[in-house]
């Protein structure tokens, strides 16, 4: 459990993990506000657009589409592995979800099965969207994983999680398949060993 970083903390977290950040017009206040709370969070959320090229990627993870106002995710991660940030705040990402699930994210447990909708993620996770048509055939360039990895690793760290507050939009919502490509098993462990490395580092 965690106060949701300032849009000026979250931006520095990132580059401060190396991140390669792009600005997007407005991002800094561009949210759901009023349409329910912000935190406390509790993790991060990863997301395929379904979509291919950057520039239509942003723009829809911006605004939004037909009864789904955006911005769709705190951040879109391009294949080239920039990240570029849309919005700050509440964001319709993650929906509705299992409550067992987020109670597991939050005692930083093995996930449950995804069986119900009856909590709002919107309030509890950051997300990204990735830019990938979830076909399972559309590739995932080695830098676009890297920036995933990073980015969650980051949040991480500055939060105090451990990679189980990281999770996969199918992990969270039943009927989804988001992300397609890889498995969060795998992502979480990519996670695990850039804390590990980044604590010893600093131990050193």
């Amino acid at each position: 459990m965690a106060e949701p970083l300032s849009a000026s903390d979250f931006l520095a977290t990132l580059q401060g993990a190396g991140c390669a950040v792009r600005e997007e017009p407005g991002w800094r206040t561009h949210n759901r506000s009023g349409h329910g709370p912000w935190g406390p969070v509790h993790g991060i959320v990863v997301h395929h657009t379904a979509t291919s090229g950057t520039s239509d990627s942003v723009r829809l993870c911006r605004d939004g589409r037909d009864r789904l106002p955006g911005p769709l995710c705190h951040g879109v991660i391009a294949k080239d592995g920039a990240i570029h940030l849309v919005g700050h705040g509440r964001a319709n990402h993650a929906g509705r979800g299992d409550s067992d699930v987020l109670r597991a994210v939050t005692g930083e447990r093995p996930l449950p099965p995804v069986l119900k909708a009856d909590a709002d993620g919107n309030t509890f996770f950051y997300g990204f969207e990735c830019v990938n048509l979830g076909d399972g055939q559309d590739p995932w360039p080695s830098a676009q994983l890297a920036a995933v990895e990073r980015a969650a690793a980051a949040l991480c760290r500055r939060h105090g999680w451990t990679e189980r507050s990281v999770i996969g939009h199918r992990e969270w919502r039943p009927g989804k398949t988001d992300p397609t490509g890889f498995t969060m098993d795998w992502l979480r462990a990519r996670v695990h060993q850039r804390l590990a490395r980044q604590t010893v580092a600093h131990d050193g």
